[in-house]
């Protein structure tokens, strides 16, 4: 029975074949094209570092406000007879922490009450389609919608810190758009507080007046006895064991005590009123007085720039721009000369190379040497120098033969066991070569070397 034979394929070894590169030969290729390399480096870097002083100028102006809620005088830690708006369950917790969520803070900085008066103070209106074709919105203010877009309002994590900040080709205007916001937020905000200190202490004030009122009334009919005049009744009581007259006059007596316990007791409660009414006034007086101040504390102002404060373009990013731009675009334009080049590249050899055959003759020696039973037809290309020539003649098992897309050529390298091209980098024709070569591989003839003269 005949033995079957199991080839086994090994992947790795594919790739390993695959992954073979010619470091000499890249050398080589980016060596040859160092004028190019260099002129398209040295362009792309000036284009990027004059773009520094050439394309328009960008401006960021910033500001950081701090607002302290928990200073705010409508919180229970200086008024307590505020009520307290952060929340049943978490309003303590907020208050222990500086203040709740700024959301709200953050609406009212966002807000057309702020972001109007923002765009009329700066005068930013709808300008031209491309800066060329008017339309009819042109000339008109912008919508505030449209306009907070550009406007950048943020709370820092885990801070009572809002950010505000505005880019600009016109530093002027990015200045002024973050003052005016800064300047109206806190406007808005006192405003707010007016209202609601005003409304408040409206509101307690008639109910004041009211109570006082009715305080004042209750006293005018205060009736009864006193408390002191049921110590001098004892005898009446005893009196009324045997009396009947005795016992009436005790009942009207105890009738009048109670009535005036229960007058007593109305005035007091009405007093208790009016008095937690006053306090609450007088706190709210105080609210009224300090609520023309402002509890936003501006940490960082706006700051107008000088014309070389821009952020971008910046010199330092352009020149680093410059460089990473300016060596792939050089390997891009090597790449790209090496395929289209009329002339032969590098690129185009194949893997056998012999840099130069006069220095390295030894290397082309030593494959003629391996092949002497063979017959070798050097297809030339360039001719070689008339030392190379000398060294050849010692080899009897190769003849010359001229490159050209012709039946002669063809002749000659039918006879022929292997072939050797020689060529010049940049001189040879890169198509001729290119034909020579793809006509030897379609003779099914191998192609030993590369020599380059």
């Amino acid at each position: 029975m005949q033995q079957q034979q199991l080839n086994y394929y090994c992947p790795v070894d594919e790739l390993d074949e695959e992954l073979t590169i010619d470091l000499k030969k890249i050398f080589f290729a980016i060596w040859s094209r160092k004028e190019l390399i260099i002129k398209t480096f040295a362009g792309v870097f000036a284009f990027f570092v004059l773009m520094t002083f050439i394309a328009p100028k960008k401006y960021l102006v910033d500001a950081d406000l701090y607002i302290n809620k928990s200073n705010s005088t409508n919180l229970v830690d200086i008024n307590p007879y505020a009520i307290e708006e952060l929340g049943a369950g978490g309003g303590m917790a907020a208050l222990m922490a500086g203040g709740g969520s700024l959301t709200n803070e953050l609406e009212l900085m966002k807000s057309p009450l702020v972001i109007d008066k923002v765009i009329k103070e700066n005068d930013i209106r709808v300008g031209k389609v491309f800066g060329i074709f008017p339309t009819r919105k042109t000339g008109q203010y912008v919508k505030a919608d449209k306009f907070i877009k550009k406007l950048n309002i943020d709370n820092k994590k885990g801070t009572n810190v809002v950010s505000i900040s505005y880019k600009s080709k016109n530093k002027d205007l990015a200045y002024g758009v973050v003052s005016s916001v800064v300047k109206n937020y806190i406007e808005l905000h006192k405003e707010l507080h007016q209202e609601k200190s005003k409304s408040d202490k409206q509101i307690l004030e008639k109910e004041y007046t009211k109570a006082k009122a009715e305080l004042e009334s209750k006293i005018n009919k205060v009736g009864g006895l006193p408390s002191t005049a049921m110590a001098g009744a004892g005898n009446i009581s005893a009196m009324s064991a045997f009396s009947k007259s005795a016992q009436k006059a005790m009942s009207s007596i105890q009738g009048q005590y109670i009535a005036g316990e229960r007058s007593k007791l109305e005035v007091s409660e009405d007093a208790a009123k009016v008095a937690q009414l006053s306090s609450k006034l007088e706190w709210a007086k105080l609210v009224d007085e300090m609520s023309d101040s402002s509890k936003v504390l501006i940490l960082k102002e706006p700051q107008e720039l000088k014309s070389y404060e821009q952020i971008s373009p910046k010199l330092f990013t352009q020149i680093l721009l410059g460089i990473v731009f300016g060596v792939i675009a050089s390997l891009f334009a090597v790449i790209f000369r090496e395929i289209t080049d009329k002339k032969l590249a590098y690129s185009m050899l194949g893997d056998e190379i012999v840099y130069n055959a006069t220095n390295d003759f030894t290397d082309l020696k030593i494959t003629l040497l391996t092949k002497k039973d063979e017959k070798i037809s050097f297809v030339i290309l360039e001719k070689p120098d008339s030392l190379l020539l000398e060294q050849l003649s010692q080899f009897r098992n190769i003849s010359f033969v001229k490159a050209d897309v012709s039946e002669e050529f063809i002749n000659s390298i039918k006879i022929s066991d292997s072939v050797i091209m020689v060529s010049r980098i940049g001189k040879s024709d890169a198509k001729l070569y290119k034909q020579v070569k793809q006509m030897i591989k379609q003779l099914d003839k191998s192609i030993l070397k590369d020599v380059l003269v």
